[in-house]
């Protein structure tokens, strides 16, 4: 063999533990999970860490690599990948990797590999545990301080064949860790819509990238079929660089779709691309170059590229094709975009300025159905923060998000609207009906399940309430406004007479967002009856400052709270507190 045919490689030897067995038991069963392990994971995760598959045979897998620290790299995110599958399959079912990984010269040829570096490699494999990665020291030498893994010395360790001994580690897989905190994958597609970024330098333009992302994420919840992770999670990793595969565990998704903007003039350029979370490889990349008249059209294009890349079949079968009702003036658009921060905080000043950017967009398009129902939103607001007339503004909000309604009664937006202006209004079947209008329309709609849940605690059915918290939390894991579950889940625990528990959400909320008024006006209350007169007395200060005009009066003419008795236990722990 001529020296040409020699290399120094990476090379990763695997198999099933337990093969046998599970052939024995059900080998068509066996053959098929095998091949979609390798087809879904194992194959696209050894491509995207620049691996070459060399050997195939039955349930073993030969692998080599230019990189040490790809290889070693490689092996563990397989290993991460497949616990997570395991965790939803039998005990029968489950097929768990053995992997060993060598540095050692090879012979290539035909298309496979040989010599002592490949079979150090498959001895390796047999020490490691079923899910678990054994290396050798040679390539621990090289991985030290490069990856994030803990190795555990094996000493050395006699192999069958080889003539020196060889010292063995055990890789400590950080899945043991963080798969704990993993959430499980969803029974259906599941998709994270990270911030497009804002590639054109001017930070006053992040407003156009980030409506491009919530746009994507609208279109894309409008498929019962795919479970979609609320914007206000995937904001969170707004102006960072995370690892797909942690986003995956961390919102409990399959699939991450990423991409940039760059606005150049009346020029836009919009990139993206879909990911596997599970594995990083990437599923599907576009580019877009587009006047930017055509924005909206750009939208439409990528939310179908990525349902086309996540269900083929069915994308083939419906020909299906998302049709927005979103403005065609940019500028409305726009204004809504800049107004979204501000519409979920529950605090007086940022309510203002909801407010001035929604009756701007409303001015601009008057049949912008989201400005419209979001313009009555706030209004409604202001009127259960106590900062304007109840009456003047309920009426407004009321108006207002009939309107939306009417301009588009698909949009789940206008319902969520009409249901938290009913709320405000103690009106709690019409709240209860158009919350769940907005769900039907959009089952991934985490804030409609959030202020469903207000709304039910606030109507005498608080664990129903906490059950549509828990599912706004699920999901979006990491919202920004984690602060308005945290209290709706204390108003839901008051209301059902667990004032301790109701004091220690009502405290976590107002420490998230200090100016959240109602959270403090419902602390107050908790505390007051839990006896923590000291606390309550402080949180009453905070509170009537956000709310000069807070009474016992007020409260009991236009707190949401439905039954008169549970109103009547709020007002004690206010009156205990020192409100007259």
């Amino acid at each position: 063999m001529s020296a040409e045919t020699r290399r120094l490689v990476a090379i990763l030897a695997a198999d099933i533990a337990g093969y046998s067995r599970l052939m024995a038991a059900d080998e068509p069963g066996t053959l098929a999970r095998l091949k979609k392990i390798r087809t879904d994971s194992v194959e696209p995760t050894v491509t995207s860490f620049g691996g070459s598959v060399v050997g195939s045979a039955g349930d073993s897998l030969l692998v080599e690599f230019a990189s040490v620290v790809k290889a070693v790299d490689c092996a563990v995110t397989i290993q991460t990948a497949l616990a997570a599958a395991n965790a939803e399959l039998t005990d029968d079912q489950r097929m768990e990797f053995r992997i060993g990984v060598n540095l050692g010269d090879v012979i290539a040829d035909g298309g496979t590999i040989y010599g002592d570096g490949v079979n150090i490699a498959a001895r390796l494999e047999k020490l490691a545990e079923p899910g678990g990665v054994c290396i050798a020291g040679s390539v621990y030498d090289q991985i030290k301080g490069k990856l994030p893994f803990a190795c555990i010395d094996l000493g050395e360790q006699k192999m069958h064949n080889i003539p020196q001994p060889v010292r063995a580690y055990r890789v400590e897989r950080p899945h043991d860790a963080s798969l704990a905190n993993a959430l499980p994958l969803p029974d259906k597609p599941s998709i994270a819509v990270l911030p497009f970024q804002n590639m054109g330098g001017d930070k006053d333009q992040d407003y156009f990238s980030d409506g491009i992302t919530e746009d994507i994420i609208t279109g894309l919840s409008k498929l019962h079929w795919i479970f979609v992770i609320a914007r206000n999670s995937t904001f969170a990793y707004k102006g960072k660089s995370p690892d797909i595969r942690t986003v995956g565990r961390e919102l409990g998704v399959h699939y991450v779709l990423e991409g940039s903007v760059r606005k150049s003039g009346e020029q836009l350029r919009i990139t993206a691309q879909l990911i596997d979370a599970t594995t990083g490889a990437h599923v599907w990349a576009e580019r877009y170059d587009r006047a930017i008249a055509d924005i909206f059209a750009v939208q439409d294009e990528i939310t179908e590229r990525v349902i086309g890349a996540l269900e083929p079949q069915l994308y083939a079968a419906e020909n299906r094709r998302f049709q927005k009702k979103a403005t065609e003036s940019l500028d409305a658009w726009g204004c809504v975009m800049r107004a979204m921060p501000y519409v979920w905080t529950w605090a007086a000043a940022d309510n203002e300025a909801g407010v001035r950017l929604l009756e701007r967009a409303c001015t601009i398009d008057p049949a912008y159905a989201r400005a419209t129902g979001l313009l009555g939103w706030t209004y409604a607001a202001r009127a259960h923060l106590g900062v304007a007339d109840p009456a003047e503004m309920l009426a407004k909000a009321l108006s207002l998000a009939e309107r939306a309604m009417d301009q588009d009664n698909s949009d789940a937006w206008a319902h969520l609207a009409a249901g938290y202006v009913h709320m405000v209004a103690r009106q709690f079947q019409p709240a209860i009906d158009q919350l769940g209008e907005a769900i039907d329309r959009n089952p991934s709609f985490a804030i409609a399940h959030m202020v469903m849940g207000s709304t039910y605690g606030y109507g005498g059915m608080p664990d129903e309430g906490i059950r549509h918290v828990e599912i706004a939390m699920r999901l979006s894991p990491r919202d920004s406004i984690q602060s308005a579950n945290l209290s709706t889940i204390g108003t839901c625990h008051f209301i059902a007479g667990r004032y301790t528990e109701a004091v220690d959400y009502q405290r976590r909320a107002v420490q998230l967002r200090p100016h959240f008024g109602t959270a403090w006006r419902s602390l107050v209350a908790a505390a007051g009856l839990a006896g923590d007169l000291a606390l309550a007395a402080s949180a009453l200060a905070s509170a009537s400052r956000l709310q000069p005009n807070l009474t016992l009066a007020w409260v009991e003419a236009h707190h949401p709270i439905v039954q008169p008795e549970d109103r009547a236990r709020y007002i004690e722990g206010l009156r205990r507190a020192g409100l007259h």
